[in-house]
């Protein structure tokens, strides 16, 4: 979410110096870096229910199936398909929206599930003592279906603390291979912090900071299915880091960054692969907004 509350000037050259950096660390991008081609509307977000878009993810068990959801309002996630049809609302059951920022897809406990990870982590003040991820098992959704209104009621809560302190964060991540639950924050520069699996539903977890990015102002972020690559995107840019063969995904970060394309959104706050990792998909903030998908470039060596 942009949110001013006094704090124009700083914002403002917050979004400068991000996109300066990413001029500057986009020459750093090394050969192996893949390659995707400029991105195209693939549909528009249909729902009137969908005002504040701030998170992005393709269901893996679900065929042509995106979730997404506000940063206000209901807790709750919508499905819909990339061409931006409704086909349902999911209502968390005891579940708060303080200021839902991101929403992720990967293993939980159960081998061989599919969960969604919901991230109640804005906090444009960095006031909030902790912040919570809500887990649910995937439900099933079809996208023949017609439009539904359905409650999940075996809801997880993850509650999180910074050990630096409250701050903002518009970015969650879930590492497929390890279950790993990931936050990067907004700030000048962002940091990224850990909760390492298995997270705690019960109680407070304190999260460890492991990396930082070389640019802030981070909205948003997805880790590709199979867990090698990492994109993290910005209102103006965005990059994607390679995981290292050896070691933990966020040594990434410590690694050169490859520039990837995006479309000059209203207020770009969501960004996901697509099930398959073949390319991803971007959307905005404020109603009836575009879908953009960036295929990845076939005839490219990488």
């Amino acid at each position: 979410m942009l949110f001013w509350h006094g704090k124009k000037s700083a914002i403002a050259f917050g979004l400068v110096l991000a996109v300066m950096l990413w001029a500057a660390v986009g020459c750093a991008a090394s050969g192996d870096c893949p390659k995707f081609l400029a991105g195209h509307k693939v549909g528009m977000v249909q729902s009137v229910l969908i005002g504040g878009a701030s998170g992005l993810a393709a269901s893996r068990k679900n065929p042509g199936v995106l979730w997404i959801h506000n940063d206000y309002g209901p807790a709750c996630v919508y499905a819909m398909t990339p061409e931006g049809k409704h086909l349902g609302v999911y209502n968390l059951a005891g579940a708060k929206n303080r200021n839902w920022e991101d929403i992720a897809i990967g293993p939980g406990p159960e081998p061989n599930v599919d969960y969604i990870y919901a991230g109640d982590i804005g906090d444009n003040n960095a006031k909030r003592k902790d912040v919570t991820i809500y887990r649910i098992i995937e439900p099933n959704v079809n996208v023949g279906q017609a439009s539904v209104n359905v409650t999940i009621t075996n809801v997880e809560t993850i509650v999180l603390v910074y050990p630096d302190g409250p701050r903002d964060a518009e970015t969650l991540l879930l590492d497929p291979l390890t279950k790993d639950i990931y936050i990067v924050s907004k700030e000048g520069t962002s940091k990224v912090y850990r909760a390492a699996y298995p997270q705690a539903t019960t109680g407070k977890t304190t999260l460890e900071e492991v990396a930082k990015l070389h640019w802030g102002m981070a909205t948003a972020g997805d880790i590709s299915p199979d867990g090698r690559e990492i994109i993290v995107r910005g209102y103006f840019g965005a990059s994607l880091w390679l995981r290292p063969k050896d070691g933990p995904m966020w040594k990434a970060f410590e690694n050169s960054e490859c520039s990837i394309p995006i479309i000059l959104e209203q207020q770009g706050e969501a960004i996901c692969f697509d099930a398959n990792g073949a390319g991803y998909y971007t959307t905005s903030e404020h109603k009836h907004q575009p879908i953009y998908y960036f295929p990845r470039d076939t005839k490219s060596k990488n």
